[in-house]
């Protein structure tokens, strides 16, 4: 088994610790978090291939439904759902965030790595058809394939995500979506700006134009686009 990398939303430590053993013996590498604001840095600042994630996170605190339905909206990468509870309202509420399992506790051990496996290759598959991003069209989530996406714009805690027909919203930032798009086909000009390096028409040190738009190149990112364009 490759090595994982499993982030565990977990509030309470022993059941964190104990699922963090059994996994690490398994050949996962584990990440931990008791909460979702700790959840969300680790997001943002490590490789992380999968989550699990706890729904009661503590009285008075974001409960792992809300953490999941940000993960399917930002960051691209399964999820699975463990509750000790088992009511039909909760698990509508938690299926509507498109998880990749949801397990009830107490649960076996070999329950929780059978359902990593199955969501982590699911997943995979999914990606070798057609990669695709969650943006916003009016009230509604849809799935854009990637390669129709011209450049990328920052707007305060929204991305404008530009093509050729029209131009969606999506709330992330450029340091969270360059995390899901391929790198050999995307690469940042300026702290505001990623390009799609093949809808480029010209370009010079300064600037990129993409369909008669004009996308600026900063001195910091000015290596990277002319070494992915040559």
């Amino acid at each position: 088994m490759n090595t994982k990398n499993i982030l565990i939303v977990e509030d309470d430590f022993l059941n964190r610790r104990v699922s963090k053993k059994y996994l690490s013996e398994n050949g996962y590498t584990v990440f931990e978090a008791k909460n979702a604001q700790e959840a969300l840095n680790l997001l943002k600042n490590e490789q992380i291939e999968m989550a699990i994630l706890d729904i009661n996170l503590g009285e008075g605190k974001r409960d792992g439904i809300s953490l999941g339905q940000e993960l399917y909206e930002s960051f691209n990468i399964p999820f699975i759902y463990l509750t000790a509870y088992e009511g039909s309202a909760l698990i509508e509420k938690a299926v509507a965030t498109m998880p990749h399992a949801y397990l009830t506790k107490p649960y076996k051990d070999i329950e929780l790595i059978t359902s990593i496996e199955l969501a982590l290759r699911q997943f995979a598959g999914r990606k070798k058809q057609k990669q695709t991003i969650i943006v916003k069209e009016n009230e509604y989530n849809i799935d854009l394939p990637i390669e129709e996406i011209e450049f990328i714009e920052s707007d305060g805690n929204y991305l404008l995500i530009n093509t050729s027909q029209k131009v969606f919203k999506k709330r992330s930032t450029i340091k969270e979506i360059l995390t899901i798009l391929p790198t050999s086909t995307f690469v940042q000009t300026h702290r505001a700006f990623i390009v799609n390096k093949e809808k480029i028409n010209k370009f010079n040190i300064k600037e990129v134009i993409i369909n008669s738009k004009v996308i600026p190149i900063s001195k910091y990112y000015v290596d990277n686009i002319q070494l992915v364009c040559k």
